[in-house]
């Protein structure tokens, strides 16, 4: 709880193209591992890219917060519903899935 408060208090400190900025790289570190469990040994950034690209601004907020604690149940719960949207699965085709290719 404490570390989410601490969280809040430094987004509501940036600008917001620099809360942004930090939302999404805490959110792309809660995403990664559970993306990599599910593709071990690829190149998982496309991906990973889809999911956050995909998300709405909500979403982002809490998986940024999953980055403090780790990924949970939730956080695999809310990755794989941005991924199964139709858009997300577009951008993986397009974009991830010849990444992971490679």
């Amino acid at each position: 709880m404490i570390r989410s408060v601490v969280l809040l208090l430094a987004l509501a400190a940036c600008t917001p193209a620099a809360r942004d900025d930090f939302t999404r790289a805490a959110a792309r570190n809660a995403i990664r591992p559970v993306v990599a469990e599910r593709l071990p040994g690829v190149n998982a950034e496309p991906a990973i890219d889809c999911v956050l690209d995909n998300a709405s601004t909500d979403e982002l907020l809490a998986l940024a917060s999953d980055s403090l604690t780790g990924p949970t149940a939730t956080t695999v719960e809310n990755v794989t519903a941005i991924a199964s949207r139709p858009q997300t699965l577009n951008c993986l085709a397009a974009d991830g899935l010849p990444a992971l290719l490679q």
